[in-house]
């Protein structure tokens, strides 16, 4: 049980001794004490002076002095300022803590809750490669599957992958017209940056042939329909969905070099699916709903033959489900998608992790299933992320602007070799311990960088910045994990002897146990909330935390015995946080650096 939630039920039940107010445990509130004020943890009382009909300041003294005398083994003052009542912790809880968290080896760890969950993430086109926004995608659902394990869901991670569609026909049409029958291996190209490239060479063929008719007197809106090139990839998208042998053959072809790239990348930034799902293998699936929807009249039907959903009442607008050519369209597709999930694998949840431009699209996705009592309308979830810029501004696929997902890996790989080399705190490392090792600290650094903000908030990434060994990154969290060790290594630690309690905690002693308290608090706030910036803060913030008892207070000579138990424990279990928390966020720690 953490301290806060303890702290809710004793002032729960001296609530109801002192006053007759039953009010339950988990509506009391509790707050770290600010930093100016005496105290461990407060007690807010406003919501207690109407029904106790006494003021803020009598309150907070009647139950302080009331806690004092029932809990001394457990608080030891009080103070109240204004409102809020300030708690003070005897040392021997926090020294308790500290002693179980050795012995039984569960810090942090939740119980199952046999209740599933499905987070589906990458959602990539085979008509290029990952690029940055990629990254934040997979770094997102990953980390928020991660989160949501450490308190006990199951998780299952999944993909849907766009591999059929006129942007794929695009890549395969300007293969014919300029591959030459080259191929990844022929041009030792990886093969979604092979397959990429066709892509960008289409929209370059594409302008010009547009330039070149209207030049010739055409509009702009005839040139774009009129493009040999534009009507060649609408041809082979008829031939692609009659099965026309040539063009499946080439089609299989072309996306499984991609799909070799694409494991390539996943293997690279540590991420992995438990189901992969393909367009090509659902775009059919709703059709049957639709027809069910007509039925029960959450449908309608227009004189052309289309079929369509009115969402006015619900603040949208009129949303086509399915053409009056008899084809459906996305939102069709992920009705059936999110019914098929929903049979295989009976999750309570759905979270699609996709960025805020499709906000529009998932209102109109949970609303449809809703009208139509679909079993996985409630728990379908928008994990609505912003988009991430450069410096420069926005990214451009098709402009063959983008942001590599491998070129960046390897640029981060790059600029951390360039900084172990300048701090000269690796010379006794070997060639591969030194590949390994930058792989760490590049990789780390890009995905704590992404993973930082709060996934709502747009962002604009800087490489440079994302790898700095003394602000808020993943290098100066992995390079005090490893100072940690290096401690740890010098001075051994004895697990097995007791702490005592004959000296009176620190300022700084206390602020960094409390810390480590609240890792399993982290936790449950980050999976409620979909957020692995809460877990990312707390990490910092405790490394920051250790760093200034490290600079204030010797570990190997310290004043006692007794204080270097004390503080060597303290940083084992600070360790054992540092690298538990980073590997939710899917990044490894180094032993030494």
């Amino acid at each position: 049980m953490s301290i806060t939630v303890e702290l809710k039920g004793i002032v729960s039940s001296a609530l109801n001794s002192l006053y007759e107010l039953n009010i339950p445990a988990d509506e009391v509130l509790v707050n770290g004490t600010k930093p100016e004020f005496e105290g461990d943890y407060t007690i807010v009382l406003f919501a207690y002076t109407k029904p106790v009909r006494k003021s803020p300041e009598v309150i907070g003294n009647e139950l302080g002095n009331y806690l004092l005398e029932n809990h001394k083994d457990f608080i030891t003052g009080f103070n109240v300022i204004k409102g809020f009542l300030n708690l003070s912790i005897a040392d021997s809880y926090w020294l308790g803590f500290l002693q179980q968290s050795f012995s039984n080896n569960s810090f942090g760890k939740a119980e199952r809750l046999q209740k599933k969950v499905m987070v589906e993430y990458s959602s990539p086109n085979t008509n290029k490669p990952l690029h940055l926004g990629h990254l934040r995608n997979n770094f997102l659902g990953w980390s928020i599957g991660a989160v949501l394990n450490s308190v006990g869901y199951d998780v299952v991670k999944t993909c849907i992958v766009n591999d059929r569609g006129v942007h794929i026909c695009k890549s395969m049409i300007a293969w014919q017209l300029f591959g030459n029958g080259a191929t990844p291996a022929s041009t030792n190209t990886k093969g979604d940056h092979f397959v990429g490239d066709y892509y960008v060479k289409f929209n370059d063929e594409f302008k010009l042939q547009v330039k070149d008719l209207v030049a010739a007197g055409k509009t702009q809106e005839e040139a774009e329909k009129e493009a040999p090139i534009m009507k060649a990839t609408q041809q082979m998208l008829i031939d692609w969905e009659a099965g026309k042998p040539e063009v499946m053959e080439l089609w299989k072809t072309m996306n499984g070099w991609v799909y070799e790239g694409f494991d390539t990348t996943y293997n690279k930034i540590g991420s992995d699916f438990d189901k992969t799902y393909y367009e090509s293998n659902t775009y059919l699936l709703g059709k049957d709903l639709v027809e069910q929807g007509l039925e029960k009249k959450v449908f309608f039907q227009k004189d052309d033959g289309s079929v369509w959903i009115d969402l006015t009442a619900d603040g949208l607008d009129e949303k086509l489900v399915r053409r009056k050519d008899g084809t459906s369209v996305y939102i069709t597709q992920d009705i059936g998608l999110a019914e098929q999930k929903q049979k295989e694998f009976g999750a309570e949840k759905s979270i699609y992790v996709v960025g805020d431009e499709q906000n529009y699209h998932f209102k109109v996705l949970k609303l449809i299933c809703e009208k139509l009592q679909l079993p996985s309308a409630e728990g379908i979830y928008h994990l609505s992320y912003g988009m991430v810029e450069l410096p420069t501004g926005k990214m451009k696929s098709r402009e063959g602007t983008v942001v590599d997902a491998d070129d960046l890996v390897d640029e981060m790989i790059t600029i951390a070799a360039q900084k172990t080399e300048e701090l000269g705190k690796v010379k006794d490392f070997n060639a591969e311990e030194l590949e390994k090792l930058h792989y760490i600290i590049g990789l780390g650094a890009l995905k704590f960088f992404l993973l930082r903000v709060d996934p709502k908030k747009k962002m604009i990434f800087n490489p440079e910045e994302s790898i700095d060994f003394h602000g808020f990154t993943g290098p100066f969290i992995q390079y005090t994990h490893a100072r940690i060790k290096s401690i740890l290594r010098k001075f051994e630690l004895d697990n097995n002897k007791e702490l005592e309690a004959t000296q009176p905690l620190l300022l700084l002693e206390k602020q960094l146990i409390i810390h480590i308290e609240l890792f399993g608090a982290v936790l449950q706030e980050s999976a409620a909330d979909l957020d692995p910036s809460k877990l990312a803060v707390y990490i910092f913030n405790l490394v920051k935390l250790f760093n200034s008892l490290y600079a204030e207070h010797s570990f190997g000579n310290a004043e006692s015995e007794e204080k270097k138990l004390l503080r060597l424990k303290m940083a084992q279990l600070t360790a054992t946080v540092i690298k538990t928390g980073m590997n939710i966020l899917g990044i490894e720690v180094p032993e030494r650096m």
